[in-house]
């Protein structure tokens, strides 16, 4: 497609990186405003979570799906169909009564979110060559990974200053910008191949992912807790689900899901780094604000402002990491990243209740610098290993694990911590007391945190077995290998 003279590659990624770049900004948009929604609709920490891991719910039952719609349906099609949904969503959440109306909204948007990822990744990959991956998977990683990372610097301002309802609104202005550019010059990328849609693939995945990501949420309420039947139930037919989905995905001549990616040993490394640094991200863009808003009593602009040095230089530094990435292969960057990232987690596990405001910028800068070095490039490195007839699989999976990964981190990680901040009151002589209540939350925190550098490490050692992988082409029988570095 790169190589056809008269196709103008401009447009197209134009139009798509303005879509994704706001639809993505959601992500975290609301992390920040959490505390508020929570004064404004009387709700519990259990109950605002699901602004979050309902996102990651939905876009975890879509986003699968993905390979068979970018199979089934134009490139002009997809991106403007989804970009309608979310800002229908988005609309609804900017007038949301009440807040069930507004978790709708926010489902809505989860979904025009969930479909929109895969299309970028599918399209840059048969649009760019492979010598160019890196550089031109930098520049969407200015997108995907500086659009969440900003998004609660931008929250706390927003809110500090206009209210929680201006998350959304000035968001509509550019989503209706960018499907009336798309529509006007965005062009077709790749063959509708109508492949046969499997219902029974589509209820499996349904239900295995949807029951993995329902069970963590309702875990991560607290009170719940693992053993409890509301989440077990949903964990058990979500695992026994996702397991007779891989079978029959095996079994299909056509699956909808194709789970033969996994024979790639770079495309398996680069799932296991991509799930770490999403729980390490994710986990961290939620119980840090929570943290400075608590036991540091800082306004939401000001958490906010802490944690800007950091996005910006995540977004900045991806373009760089690509270009670094396409010169030295992963090894150079990732194996460092991984130390650099398991030294953040173990810092965050000591933060206290007067900890240096310093400290946590940098520790911070550090730690989005490293994930910066990290997921792209394992990313890239993963996809293309891949022969281009699983483009669309490898990046469905690989987007099917971000809301996944990410509903995994923070409920665990919120159940780590509600577990140990509730354990600590019970022992304390005064549970009422402001300062009793703030250590109770700097505790739950530092356990949190010394379970992230638990998985830290296991990324670290993962990391050690990373190579650079080269794309293939195989016959249809032919055995899947990877090249090492050079």
């Amino acid at each position: 497609m790169a190589d056809d003279p008269d196709f103008n590659v401009k447009p197209v990624i134009i139009s798509l990186i303005i879509g994704a770049f706001f639809a993505i900004l959601n992500e975290t948009l609301l992390n920040i405003a959490l505390t508020t929604l929570m004064e404004r609709f009387s709700i519990t920490p259990a109950t605002v979570q699901w602004m979050a891991t309902g996102f990651m719910l939905v876009m975890g039952i879509l986003t699968p799906i993905s390979a068979l719609l970018l199979q089934s349906y134009t490139t002009r099609q997809m991106f403007l169909g989804t970009m309608t949904i979310f800002t229908i969503g988005t609309v609804i959440c900017a007038i949301a009564p009440t807040f069930t109306v507004l978790l709708g909204g926010r489902l809505l948007q989860a979904a025009g979110t969930g479909l929109l990822i895969p299309i970028i990744f599918n399209t840059f990959l048969l649009v760019f060559p492979p010598e160019r991956r890196g550089t031109v998977m930098g520049t969407v990683g200015l997108v995907i990974m500086f659009a969440p990372a900003i998004g609660p610097t931008l929250s706390g301002i927003i809110v500090e200053y206009l209210g929680w309802r201006y998350l959304f609104i000035t968001v509509i202005p550019f989503a209706l910008f960018s499907i009336g550019f798309g529509y006007k010059f965005l062009k077709n990328v790749g063959e509708v191949t109508k492949p046969k849609v499997d219902i029974f693939s589509i209820i499996l995945s349904t239900l295995g992912f949807g029951g993995v990501v329902l069970g963590f949420s309702f875990a991560g309420e607290g009170e719940a807790g693992f053993l409890a039947p509301k989440v077990l139930f949903p964990l058990v037919i979500g695992v026994i689900a996702l397991i007779f989905f891989v079978f029959r995905q095996l079994k299909l001549e056509e699956p909808m899901l194709d789970v033969r990616v996994f024979k790639y040993p770079m495309f398996t490394v680069a799932v296991l780094l991509f799930i770490i640094i999403i729980m390490a991200m994710f986990s961290s863009e939620i119980i840090l604000p929570m943290y400075m808003q608590g036991p540091l009593a800082l306004t939401a602009a000001t958490a906010g402002l802490i944690l800007l040095p950091g996005s910006l230089l995540n977004g900045l530094m991806s373009p760089v990491m690509g270009k670094l990435f396409d010169k030295f292969g992963p090894r150079k960057l990732i194996i460092p990243a991984s130390l650099v990232l398991t030294v953040v987690m173990f810092t965050f596990s000591t933060l206290k209740v007067d900890t240096s405001i310093w400290l946590i910028v940098v520790s911070y800068i550090l730690l989005m610098l490293s994930i910066s070095a990290i997921m792209m490039p394992a990313q890239t490195n993963g996809l293309n290993g891949l022969p281009k007839h699983l483009y669309p699989h490898g990046t469905a999976i690989m987007n099917t694990l971000q809301p996944v990964s990410g509903a995994i981190g923070v409920s665990v990680f919120i159940s780590i911590m509600t577990t140990r901040q509730q354990a600590y009151l019970d022992q304390a002589a005064n549970p009422a007391n402001p300062e009793t209540l703030s250590q109770s939350l700097v505790s739950g925190v530092e356990l949190v945190y010394l379970v992230a550098f638990g998985f830290a490490i296991v990324g670290l050692i993962v990391s050690l077995f990373i190579r650079k992988a080269l794309p293939e082409e195989p016959a249809k029988h032919h055995d899947p290998q990877t090249a090492v570095n050079e």
